[in-house]
């Protein structure tokens, strides 16, 4: 069973940038890729991104494309999301969720997720 465990969330201005880290603990296959999705008020999650472990792809939705970046760290077992260019809108909670299924978890269809972190808060304001 994989364990995903974010940090680095907070308060930023509009505009501005954050990194998100997401720790993970348990076994993951080369083909195991970690998501990103945040849960804004009001609406349903929403996928923000992916990467394989073994780091040779990403995807990424059009909504984010050019502004959110997704890299691994294999030596520390983390995955990290660089925000750039955020707006309010984007406030919301960000968590990060394991997939097993390789290209098809680019989709990002929740129930192909089966393993998540707590979450973390982005506050986007001035």
């Amino acid at each position: 069973q994989v364990q995903l465990l974010e940090s680095g969330g907070g308060l930023v201005q509009p505009g501005g940038s954050l990194r998100l880290s997401c720790l993970i603990s348990g076994r993951t296959a080369s083909n195991h890729v970690t998501g990103w999705f945040r849960q804004v008020p009001e609406k349903e999650r929403e996928f923000v991104g992916g990467i394989m472990f073994s780091g040779t792809a990403t995807g990424y939705p059009g909504s984010v494309k050019g502004r959110f970046t997704i890299s691994i760290d294999n030596a520390k077992n983390t995955v990290y999301l660089q925000m750039n260019s955020l707006n309010p809108e984007e406030t919301g909670v960000y968590y990060c969720a394991g997939c097993s299924s390789g290209y098809k978890c680019f989709a990002g269809q929740t129930d192909m997720y089966d393993s998540w972190g707590q979450g973390t808060q982005v506050t986007v304001r001035s």
